[in-house]
């Protein structure tokens, strides 16, 4: 049942991830949800999750923050699917690192497919609005689609690791009408309600027009935020957003700078030497044996 209650709440969702990935979510989801169960390896297979839990960093006096997997605004029914980020928890973090008097400048370590509508335009404004406190970079390494690029855009540079994509702007939702499995399974589920359009949604129907056109009237009005977002955070307007920036494609690292999408290629360590990121280990190291080196020096002499 745990994995019935999670795959409704991802029909209830308004996406802005890619859709490979989505699919891949929901189709694990409805296999788990028909209590079939799958070993470790394979689990590992049908979802990309992240093997370990990426945290923040620092390399100097720069903030490197970990904008990975799939994006939620609270991740306590994804995080143990395919991993991910709360837009929440991030912001909390970003905000922390803004007000840091000892953080130089922030790097958004970017790899994400995407994620939730809930949630993303609130941090990208939250981070568009810190521009000019402190250098903000947003690099992608190697993946920002959808809301991850939503976010991303919102830094005052985006930077491309040259093998990177960035892209997939839309909005999407799904319905998963389960009507005639239950039918198969020989379950007849009534629905008792209270308020005219409650319940519109529920799987055990099959989606009425009424309520197709009202759900797209939703994923039209969060694309229309999405678009308005990048053109801000990107500083064009809405057309160009709309009819250059893939139109829900992925686009290539070159692609995305040569129109407009991204600022330049390079790679993480890169922007961190441009940002006068410096690892203190090995200095640490260097002046421990210094005076090791000093004393055989003068035993030389």
């Amino acid at each position: 049942m745990r994995y019935a209650h999670i795959l409704l709440a991802v029909a209830s969702e308004i996406w802005a991830i890619d859709e490979f990935k989505l699919d891949q979510i929901v189709s694990f989801l409805a296999l788990q949800a028909s209590g079939e169960k799958l070993s470790a390896e394979e689990l590992r297979a049908r979802v990309a999750r992240q093997s370990e839990r990426d945290v923040e960093r620092r390399q100097g006096a720069v903030a490197i923050l970990p904008l990975r997997g799939v994006i939620a605004n609270r991740m306590n029914m994804m995080s143990d699917i395919s991993g991910g980020t709360s837009s929440e928890a991030f912001g909390r973090m970003f905000s922390a690192a803004v007000n840091d008097p000892k953080v130089s400048a922030i790097v958004l370590d970017v790899d994400s497919p995407g994620g939730a509508v809930s949630g993303t335009d609130e941090l990208s404004s939250l981070i568009f609005a810190a521009r000019g406190t402190k250098p903000i970079v947003a690099h992608v390494n190697a993946q920002a689609a959808s809301a991850a690029y939503w976010i991303a855009t919102a830094a005052d540079e985006m930077v491309l690791t040259p093998s990177a994509e960035v892209g997939s702007i839309g909005v999407l939702g799904v319905h998963n009408d389960i009507s005639a499995a239950l039918e198969k399974a020989g379950i007849k589920r009534t629905m008792m309600t209270a308020g005219r359009y409650k319940a519109e949604m529920a799987p055990s129907e099959p989606l009425s027009q009424d309520a197709m056109a009202y759900q797209q009237q939703r994923i039209d009005a969060h694309y229309q935020s999405f678009v308005g977002a990048v053109a801000r955070n990107r500083g064009v307007d809405a057309a160009a957003v709309r009819e250059g920036f893939g139109e829900g494609r992925m686009v290539s690292a070159a692609d995305a700078v040569a129109i407009g999408m991204a600022d330049r290629i390079a790679t993480l360590d890169e922007v961190l030497a441009g940002l006068g990121a410096v690892d203190q280990a090995p200095a640490t190291a260097k002046r421990a044996f210094a005076p090791q080196r000093a004393k055989r020096a003068l035993a030389l002499d």
